[in-house]
């Protein structure tokens, strides 16, 4: 961002190679490093890492409603002062805004979005902290850690069914994010982060009141989702359990609030269920949700969208909810078909079919894929016939597909429903894999044989 961080005056603390803060200086009496990371946080390379990053992901403006493209500019006129104020400890942020989003199972999901400019601070104080936390955090921890991911998760929760471990401890804590207890949280911040300045900013972030309904609601606890610092906060938190689960020399997998522990027997899953929700209970404050919990077997629960098979090398599968939750959003995107041709809706759907692919890429059986490829085609070819409407219509547009003249009026005189339509082997003939893939519709199933080929 060319000009956006006025250029800050004299020595500037930089970040070393390794991420930390290097900002001892050269002091007679120097004041520890940990004392001074506020001085890191608003460098000018840290801010305009942060910079680019906000800028990167968007995002929707916050109570103030001022977009990310406006952020340059605003910086450009009051930067020095909001710089001033982080250095005094003076600043403080604005709610958050309040947005609720419906959960795939049910219910809904509170968002909390801070403004634009808290965003690129929080996201400042991301980068710095991160370095000092991230380093010491568990090898089974794989959720808002770079150079881990969602995969690697399941792949490790294979890998300890594989060795035996054939009974999973399910844990779900009950709103987390709503729930973290700021007290304890604050405590664990502090066990490295010693300068005053910066622990006053994040507990403002932590009680920063949420505005819904024209009201500012104040806030005694949890971490607000859609805050660029609330990852970084809930990994410190558990990391609590993950060190927990590792003293009792437990395999587990954790990636944020979804924790599985894998055990041989079900009593050993039943004692470790009690053991670890007291742990939650007492020690981080946390609860878990009994109805959502379970010690079961692996193969009957969901792990991050995947599931598994009860073989001695289980075989990955895309979880039952996935599946459903994958045809819901086509059935949506195929509803909105009106005034549209083909080729737009194709348009629309193809990102989805990409991005649902690249997350269950690693699923060991083509057949999901296969089916979910057919449920779709006969999907648009029913919506085809809905629009073609008229008898005339579809016998011509038969006819122009190569079907006979005949055969055309025979078949578009019966009286049957667009479903049942599409199903034909008629449809199926006229309207094949052919004539979608040459409109550009993406198969699921081609992704999955050229991933296997290269794999």
């Amino acid at each position: 961002m060319p000009g956006a961080l006025p250029e800050l005056s004299g020595r500037q603390p930089q970040l070393a190679g390794n991420g930390a803060a290097n900002i001892t200086g050269r002091m007679a009496n120097p004041i520890p490093e940990s004392e001074r990371l506020m001085e890191a946080i608003i460098s000018r390379s840290n801010m305009m890492a942060a910079y680019s990053k906000v800028v990167a992901n968007k995002g929707a403006p916050g109570v103030d409603k001022m977009p990310v493209t406006e952020l340059k500019s605003y910086l450009q006129e009051h930067w020095p002062c909001i710089k001033e104020e982080l250095l005094a400890g003076t600043y403080v942020p604005l709610p958050v805004l309040r947005v609720d989003i419906p959960k795939p199972d049910g219910g809904t999901r509170t968002l909390g979005i801070p403004t634009v400019l808290d965003r690129l601070i929080q996201q400042g104080i991301n980068q710095v902290l991160g370095a000092m936390f991230i380093p010491e955090f568990s090898k089974s921890s794989y959720g808002y850690i770079p150079g881990r991911s969602a995969h690697q998760a399941v792949q490790a929760a294979r890998k300890h069914v594989a060795d035996g471990k054939r009974w999973v401890v399910d844990i779900d804590l009950e709103k987390f994010f709503d729930r973290v207890n700021h007290d304890i949280l604050m405590s664990l911040v502090k066990r490295k982060v010693k300068d005053p300045k910066v622990l006053k900013l994040i507990d403002s972030y932590l009680k920063a009141g949420m505005f819904a309904g024209g009201l500012v609601l104040q806030r005694e606890e949890g971490t607000p989702q859609g805050s660029p610092l609330s990852p970084l906060l809930s990994n410190i938190l558990l990391d609590e359990l993950d060190k927990e689960l590792e003293k009792r020399g437990h395999v587990f997998c954790r990636y944020a609030d979804d924790c599985n522990i894998y055990v041989a027997t079900k009593a050993s899953g039943e004692r470790v269920m009690a053991s670890i929700t007291r742990f939650l209970s007492e020690q981080l404050k946390l609860t878990v949700n009994q109805a959502k919990s379970a010690v079961d077997r692996p193969w009957r629960r969901i792990f991050l969208g995947y599931s598994m098979n009860w073989y001695p090398r289980p075989r990955l599968r895309a979880g039952a909810k996935a599946v459903a939750k994958f045809k819901a959003n086509m059935r949506k995107l195929c509803r909105r078909w009106k005034g549209r041709s083909l080729q737009q809706v194709i348009e629309e759907v193809n990102p989805k079919l990409r991005g649902w692919f690249n997350y269950f890429r690693y699923v060991e059986s083509d057949i999901v894929f296969e089916e979910l490829d057919g449920w779709l085609r006969r999907k648009l070819r029913r919506n085809l016939w809905k629009q073609w409407k008229r008898t005339y219509t579809r016998a011509k547009n038969l006819i122009k597909l190569g079907l006979s003249s005949a055969a055309s009026w025979r078949f578009v005189r019966k009286q049957r429903g667009p479903w049942a339509v599409a199903g034909t082997n008629i449809l199926n003939r006229t309207l094949n894999n052919d004539y979608f893939e040459k409109r550009g519709l993406v198969s699921l199933l081609t992704q999955y044989n050229r991933f296997q080929r290269v794999s």
